[in-house]
């Protein structure tokens, strides 16, 4: 039921502007494993994301929308209107709990989504202050050295290598002297990890689809992403089964109560 809840959201409806292409140098993909709920023994999912790697700035986006956005630019992909039919055809493989672009930059982070059918993107400054320790491992055959910051309501733990001397990483993290190839928050509630670091030359038209999205104040976009299951009264007119919506809004009101998003805090 989360699932379904998510996707009707995202068929709501689908706009699709011109897209910004970026030129991609190298790609580092990541394994997320990752608890929506912030109950004792909550399922943990996982999914995978690309980020792609030019030359003074990067793209972090899940694998699913990825290929999703590419297969839509390519016109082989779009909401017929259809709930049924969507779901079937395209939205239960490209579904994902991530749909966010996120483009760094060394001052700025970029962060653009969907919300109902319309795109809206802020910016934040890039100013992560990390602490790195005298302690190593290894992660996929590179030496990497520890480092530690707090962010987002969270503390986290980054193992980057300076093997791969770009500053990037998952998510929003990033600015140590090596790629990220590791990172955690303390309760693990959010662990990705480097599963693949390949050389890449290629123009990425899919890397952020939403040219013209409406700039706003992260707060707009945050309180949406943590109270997005409370209004459920909205989708009504959307789902013609009047007990299905009734299921529908008992689940979301669950999930309202035990939701357990990636950024806990503004900041």
């Amino acid at each position: 039921m989360r699932k379904v809840i998510e996707i009707t959201f995202v068929l709501l409806s689908i706009t699709i502007c011109s897209q910004k292409k970026f030129e991609v140098k190298f790609e580092a993909d990541y394994k997320l494993r990752y608890k929506l709920t912030n109950t004792e023994n909550s399922y943990a999912y996982e999914t995978t994301f690309a980020l792609l790697i030019g030359n003074s700035s990067s793209y972090f986006k899940s694998m699913n929308k990825y290929m999703a956005d590419s297969l839509i630019l390519a016109r082989q992909m779009k909401n017929t209107g259809n709930m049924e039919k969507d779901l079937s055809n395209y939205y239960n493989r490209y579904y994902t709990d991530f749909p966010e672009n996120i483009g760094t930059t060394s001052k700025t982070i970029y962060f653009t989504t969907e919300i109902e059918g319309k795109a809206f993107e802020y910016e934040e400054s890039n100013d992560i202050n990390w602490k790195v320790k005298n302690q190593f491992k290894n992660v996929l055959g590179f030496e990497c050295q520890k480092a530690e910051t707090t962010k987002y309501g969270r503390v986290w733990t980054a193992w980057f290598t300076t093997e791969i001397p770009f500053q990037y990483g998952p998510y929003k993290f990033n600015g140590l002297p090596g790629l990220i190839t590791e990172l955690y928050d303390s309760k693990k509630d959010y662990h990705y990890t480097l599963y693949v670091f390949r050389k890449r030359k290629y123009t990425c038209n899919s890397a952020n689809i939403y040219r013209s999205a409406k700039k706003v104040q992260k707060e707009k976009i945050y309180n949406y992403q943590r109270n997005k299951y409370e209004n459920i009264d909205r989708l009504s007119k959307y789902i013609q089964d009047k007990s299905q919506f009734e299921e529908l809004k008992r689940s979301a009101e669950s999930m309202a109560k035990k939701y357990n998003p990636i950024e806990l805090s503004i900041e």
